[in-house]
């Protein structure tokens, strides 16, 4: 029996041990050790999680692929059921099954039963509720009791960045944690240093917490309204004037943990009827295409792998050739931004909220430290960055941080 820490995110996971006197990500999927938060259930074997979920549903595999499913938390899609299949089950169960298959898979690496975990878990899992935030550590804690875990207790993301950050330093510093995840953005101010990790109560160390419910899926979504869902009919009118095609089929197509309904039949037919009476039916046409298909998530996923060139190139095209010859939509890396940067500006505000919190100056932070996929985002850094010009930015292991820190806040704790 041993214990683990577990970063169960939004678009990735990670599960960590010991492997000596150090912290290991544990390998999830061959030798990868992050995970895509992805599961797939299909009529003709047991559920498939992390890229084979994904590739099982790109190859056209009959079933259900569920992705982001940390998103429901906090929010009242957790109570609710879902068709998988003919069954209908509830968003609980589906993070049950995906976390237990997690714990399978890691206690098979390692040869040993995992009974006690810290959970990793964002600074704030719904944005001004706290009956919802508790709720939702409520929720993930019953779960983990449910598949096999012991002793659970929770550790903030970002204060378990900070902790692996302070593996590499060689005095006293005061840092700000940035860890921008898939659904959550967080951030702490935590004084660090080689002489305090060995500190069994580290809250007097923890100056500031705070965080804001916007993420990666958040920029995929506005990207994929504003540039893409347009050539599918969004924000294009009816032929009876001053009538607009509806908003809600496209605000799914664009959320992970809704395209599922526009496969329902009854929406394809009210797309139908939706196509006969719009001023573009061409459009809707390709829109009744997606959903036929059942190709809603492939075009999500085609969103996101061009929010992610765009970090790196200044255009990129979305190819839509399997909707219609010759269809494609070109990005630049200017249209990510100025579609994305009223939530740029939210998430780095979090910065200055942490410094006041704190009492003190953006000058007393000596380092950034940047962990999470979205701080890959230029203008979210850059964001982040200008908030506090003196301090040296320090990249983390961008998937790998918080499980890291976690699992050494489990050794603290637990060992």
């Amino acid at each position: 029996m041993t214990f683990c820490g577990l970063d169960f995110g939004t678009s990735n996971t990670t599960l960590g041990t010991l492997a000596g006197n150090a912290a290991h990500l544990v390998p999830l999927e061959g030798d990868d050790p992050t995970i895509p938060s992805a599961i797939f259930y299909s009529p003709v074997h047991a559920p498939l999680i992390g890229r084979a979920a994904i590739t099982s549903y790109i190859d056209g595999v009959e079933g259900r692929l569920m992705r982001s499913i940390k998103s429901v938390l906090g929010s009242a899609l957790i109570d609710e059921r879902t068709a998988i299949g003919r069954e209908r089950a509830p968003f609980r169960q589906v993070i049950a099954d995906f976390l237990r298959h997690i714990k399978t898979r890691a206690e098979a690496r390692i040869g040993q039963e995992l009974t006690q975990v810290v959970h990793g878990r964002p600074v704030h899992f719904v944005d001004g509720n706290e009956a919802g935030d508790r709720k939702a550590e409520e929720t993930l804690a019953k779960i983990a009791h449910e598949i096999g875990y012991r002793d659970v207790l929770f550790q903030y993301e970002p204060i378990a960045a900070a902790l692996d950050y302070e593996q590499q330093v060689t005095g006293e510093e005061i840092a700000l944690i940035a860890d921008i995840g898939g659904g959550t953005s967080d951030f702490s101010i935590v004084r660090i240093g080689p002489h305090l990790c060995a500190k069994a109560d580290r809250s007097g160390d923890i100056l500031a917490n705070d965080g804001v419910r916007i993420g990666g899926t958040d920029f995929d979504r506005r990207l994929s309204l504003t540039n893409l869902m347009p050539v599918f009919g969004y924000g294009s009118a009816m032929k009876r004037e001053g009538l607009g095609v509806p908003n809600g089929y496209f605000h799914d197509l664009a959320t992970w943990h809704s395209i599922n309904r526009i496969y329902d039949p009854k929406i394809i037919r009210e797309l139908a009827e939706v196509e006969r009476d719009a001023a573009e039916p061409q459009k809707i046409a390709r829109l009744i295409r997606v959903a036929e298909e059942r190709r809603g998530h492939s075009l999500a996923g085609q969103v996101e792998a061009a929010k992610i060139a765009l970090s790196d190139s200044e255009e990129t095209d979305i190819s839509l050739d399997w909707v219609e010859a010759g269809l494609s939509v070109g990005l630049t890396r200017d249209d990510l931004f100025s579609g994305t940067e009223n939530l740029s500006e939210a998430v780095s505000a979090r910065v200055e909220t942490c410094l006041s919190q704190a009492g003190i100056p953006a000058s007393a932070i000596h380092a950034l430290f940047l962990t999470g996929g979205s701080t890959r985002l230029a203008h979210v850094r850059t964001s982040i960055a200008a908030k506090l010009p003196d301090a040296k930015i320090v990249e983390g292991d961008t998937f790998g941080s918080v499980g890291l820190g976690l699992t050494l806040d489990a050794a603290r704790r637990f060992a």
